[in-house]
């Protein structure tokens, strides 16, 4: 049974046009001067985003933890929603390499994201030279474990807002940016506004194999090379890598296809009784009895999924096909009371 693989927007292939591109690329040293291609893909993406410059990383985690050692001193706390990326799923290097101490905001602003307010709480004022100092808020947007839950561009101004008076700076983990600007008909640059400094993926719903982008002030975006070196993220003939990121984003205009097939796959879903919210993007979580026993005999059907706590997660991506949708949908209809909550 041919496998349908809904696990993550991470899994896709690189298309035709990508290999061929990656293959012709012009290439340099890109630590000993500057790769053409890599150099082109940054200067568009800083483009998209509305920001000065922009440096081509390796991969998100890379990326968020080059942001953080950029805002951060040793001991500083800072801010996230809760379940943020940068909170549960970059293995400790936030305090371990960025020295921070991250304090979770919880969600009373709405899925994935706290209030103005209570990020003027948690900031606090200034206090003696012996108290806790706050110095930087994350946001996320999409906010991955909220079911790629989009905060829209008034609730990102109000945030940032809050964090500005609070003397705070603000780094946005906007690996999915990209479907929050598809979900709300903008263009990115209008979901960075008051950032100091942006993380991009290329890799989630884009369709690169590999690579993010950190975004900010020209003075940032140097710093942040020097950082990407010490981390180990120094690349010689980048172009490689970036000539596919370059053909990624000509993928930005569909990321919307990907959004139907969620609908779709969550309207299918509750035909069958089983509790499926309305996805705001490609991501779909589904609360189940037994996460283990759903996972088990969907894969048993070809149909790849990923557990998140009590939920089962569902990705659509530029690889998946309506027509793949519906045949998950005719493979889980068997196993519907397995998915049930009620």
């Amino acid at each position: 049974m041919r496998p349908i693989d809904l696990r993550s927007d991470t899994v896709t292939q690189p298309s035709k046009e990508m290999r061929a591109a990656m293959a012709a690329a012009e290439v340099g040293d890109d630590v000993l001067e500057r790769d053409p291609t890599m150099a082109r893909l940054e200067g568009w993406v800083a483009e998209l985003l509305g920001m000065e410059a922009a440096l081509w990383v390796p991969s998100g985690c890379m990326g968020n933890l080059i942001a953080l050692m950029l805002h951060l001193k040793r001991g500083d706390r800072f801010l996230a929603p809760a379940q943020a990326h940068v909170l549960g799923s970059e293995l400790g290097t936030a305090a371990w390499l960025a020295g921070g101490m991250p304090e979770a905001l919880a969600w009373e602003g709405g899925p994935g994201r706290p209030t103005p307010a209570q990020v003027t709480r948690a900031a606090g004022t200034p206090g003696p030279y012996y108290t806790l100092r706050t110095s930087l808020l994350c946001l996320e947007n999409t906010h991955n474990f909220a079911g790629g839950a989009v905060t829209p561009r008034e609730e990102h101004r109000a945030l940032v807002a809050a964090a500005k008076a609070a003397k705070l700076a603000v780094h946005l983990d906007g690996a999915r940016i990209w479907h929050a600007a598809a979900a709300l008909g903008l263009p990115p640059s209008a979901l960075t506004e008051g950032a100091d400094t942006v993380q991009v993926c290329l890799s989630k719903g884009l369709g690169a194999p590999m690579g993010s982008l950190v975004c900010g002030s020209k003075p940032a975006v140097a710093e942040a090379r020097r950082l990407r070196k010490m981390l180990g993220g120094g690349v010689r003939q980048g172009g490689v890598a970036a000539a596919a990121g370059l053909v990624a984003l000509d993928y930005l205009p569909r990321i919307v296809e990907d959004h139907a097939k969620t609908r779709r796959l969550a309207e299918g879903m509750r035909a069958f009784g089983i509790t499926a919210p309305a996805p705001e993007t490609n991501i779909l979580l589904v609360p189940v009895p037994d996460a283990a026993a759903a996972l088990a005999a969907l894969e048993a059907v070809g149909v790849r999924v990923l557990p998140v706590g009590q939920a089962i997660r569902f990705i659509p991506h530029r690889d998946i096909e309506m027509d793949d949708i519906e045949e998950a949908l005719r493979r889980i209809e068997p196993l519907a009371h397995l998915l049930r909550t009620a």
